[in-house]
């Protein structure tokens, strides 16, 4: 842990920042589009054109790095995160905003890249797990942080908008003067979506239906909290229980994974899931409650994502792990865009906001359904064949997906070797 701390602090610290400045705009959207009078229907608009820009970025970012150098489309990316920033309350417009949702998603996700390949080309095969660790704690802290910090001014200013600009602009200086050494750069071709579905039709469906919660968990609580008369301060916390509840229960959900059938697994959390939503439909004028729910559906929206990686890995060969991360990662995105523009869409009818629960809550009760449904139609991977189980968030990108398969199969091959030696 150490030694990665030392090859790699000002890369994690500039990510702590970037995902403070990510934090803070996300959130501050929600409430600040309640402030200028814009109905649910059109935030969600808003909020889903991240996640069409997240996933084009993560298209086109490695073309983008080949083309030229990590330097340059790091500078270049986070210069336009921060002018954008600025730009949302100085045009306080639907059309802008939406526009500049999806720039900055795209910016985002090419500046994950970038630092993500940095990151894995400081890590050697005896750390590269507790590496991918501390980067998605890193990441997960910054969003909590970047909650506390919007009790510092009103949300109806400008100063809570050039505060993530400032901190985005400052994360760029400790990662560009770092001493470590611009990587190569290579990803693998994606397998087709057939092939991928032909191998896990529950990782694929699976990842589709996660992409929905998440996006919903991720664009829409700060403003279902608007809509339910929250203030600034149990908005702010409220979101940043979602996370809190990843940190504590994404490797204890790990470490059972590792245990018994996955699919089972699958079931149980997703049930637990829609039992958090029901919590929160049915008790969300009691704050407590609200927070109970934001913790449990957090703490089982997180690890069902590493989850279903790893239900897809039994089924492949180490050689095609790599390939078929590019293709859970653009399902999640298709999932994930069409997330916010459904919660909105019921949260604007008679449902009230109640629709944010009901939307989320129906998703993991489809989750349940097939996941029971595949269960029957296939026998499960012996647990003693299964491979590792790669906390993972869904915040990932391409890189971040092969970086963690290329660490799955190093683990595996090491539990392989150690078989052999024993017998």
């Amino acid at each position: 842990m150490l030694q990665v701390l030392s090859s790699a602090w000002a890369l994690l610290f500039g990510m702590f920042l970037l995902m403070l400045g990510n934090g803070m705009q996300g959130t501050l959207l929600g409430i600040r589009g309640e402030i200028e009078g814009f109905d649910t229907f059109r935030m969600s608009i808003v909020m889903s054109a991240y996640f069409v820009g997240f996933l084009g970025g993560s298209r086109l970012a490695p073309l983008m790095i080949q083309r030229v150098g990590h330097v340059r489309v790091f500078a270049a990316l986070a210069s336009a995160i921060s002018a954008v920033m600025i730009l949302y309350p100085t045009f306080p417009n639907v059309a802008v905003w939406t526009l500049g949702r999806v720039l900055i998603g795209f910016c985002f996700s090419a500046v994950y890249v970038t630092a993500e390949s940095w990151l894995n080309n400081a890590a050697d095969n005896s750390n590269r797990g507790q590496a991918l660790s501390l980067y998605m704690i890193v990441q997960t802290l910054g969003i909590v942080a970047a909650q506390a910090m919007l009790l510092v001014a009103e949300p109806d200013g400008f100063v809570l908008f050039v505060i993530p600009s400032v901190l985005v602009s400052v994360a760029i200086t400790p990662i560009l003067l770092s001493i470590s050494p611009t990587p190569a750069f290579a990803t693998t071709k994606p397998m087709s979506l057939k092939e991928l579905m032909g191998f896990s039709p529950l990782g694929c469906v699976g990842m589709f239906i996660l992409g929905g919660i998440f996006s919903a968990q991720f664009g829409m609580s700060s403003v279902y909290g608007s809509e339910a008369g929250l203030s600034v301060a149990q908005i702010s916390t409220f979101v940043a229980t979602f996370f809190i509840g990843a940190v504590f229960l994404q490797y204890p959900i790990g470490w059972i994974s590792d245990r018994i059938d996955r699919r089972f697994l699958i079931i149980i959390v997703s049930l637990i899931g829609a039992a958090g939503c029901t919590l929160g439909a049915v008790m969300g004028d009691v704050f407590v409650m609200l927070l109970v729910s934001a913790f449990i559906i957090g703490g089982m929206a997180n690890p069902l994502y590493s989850l279903l990686i790893a239900h897809t890995n039994d089924f492949l060969e180490h050689d095609d792990m790599a390939a078929a991360s590019g293709g859970l990662l653009f399902i999640n995105g298709l999932g994930a865009i069409l997330g916010p523009v459904f919660v909105g869409w019921l949260m604007g009818t008679s449902v009230g906001p109640t629709g944010f629960y009901i939307f989320t809550g129906v998703l993991f009760i489809v989750m349940v359904v097939y996941a029971g449904y595949r269960s029957t139609v296939r026998s499960a991977v012996p647990v003693e064949e299964t491979g590792s189980y790669v906390p993972m968030g869904p915040t990932a990108t391409t890189m971040a997906m092969e970086f963690a398969q290329e660490y799955a199969i190093e683990s595996d091959l090491e539990d392989e070797e150690a078989a052999k030696s024993a017998s």
